[in-house]
């Protein structure tokens, strides 16, 4: 009975609001407003209100509803895991040959340009300026582009 009448107080406000909006010229957001103030009646008159009510109050509704959180949160776990690494064999062996293609012919050298083993000294190599070697370079990258059928 309560909530009954805070709702329609609710309402009884928003629609007052909704009229000062609509004298002053606003009249979609006077419609918006009065929309918005009809929702808790509506709430009201169908019943919702009632059945809210008799479920907050009830542990048995409070228990089903953390059973519905548990099956959503194993639900989404599963997507994500699902989605990491592929669903289906299918879907695994394209993603293997894309990674084994573009995984690095050579292992990569440590950070800092330095060698394995105890007595390893940091590189003074300076970089090299460009020269007519450019062109090879994009002799490479057209032979890439080739390969992948770009």
């Amino acid at each position: 009975m309560i909530a009954e009448t805070v709702c329609s107080a609710v309402s009884a406000a928003g629609l007052g609001i909704a009229v000062v909006t609509a004298y002053r010229g606003r009249f979609l957001a006077a419609a918006r407003l009065a929309a918005y103030s009809l929702v808790p009646v509506g709430l009201v008159l169908t019943g919702v209100v009632g059945w809210l009510a008799d479920t907050a109050l009830s542990p048995t509704a409070w228990a089903g509803f953390g059973v519905l959180g548990a099956a959503w949160l194993l639900f989404t776990g599963t997507r994500a895991v699902e989605r990491r690494r592929g669903t289906t064999g299918a879907e695994r062996k394209p993603a293997r040959r894309a990674e084994r293609e573009a995984a690095p012919a050579a292992p990569a050298p440590p950070l800092g340009g330095t060698t394995a083993g105890p007595s390893a000294r940091p590189s003074t190599a300076r970089p090299t300026p460009r020269s007519a070697d450019a062109s090879e370079d994009f002799g490479d990258i057209e032979a890439i582009l080739k390969k992948h059928g770009i």
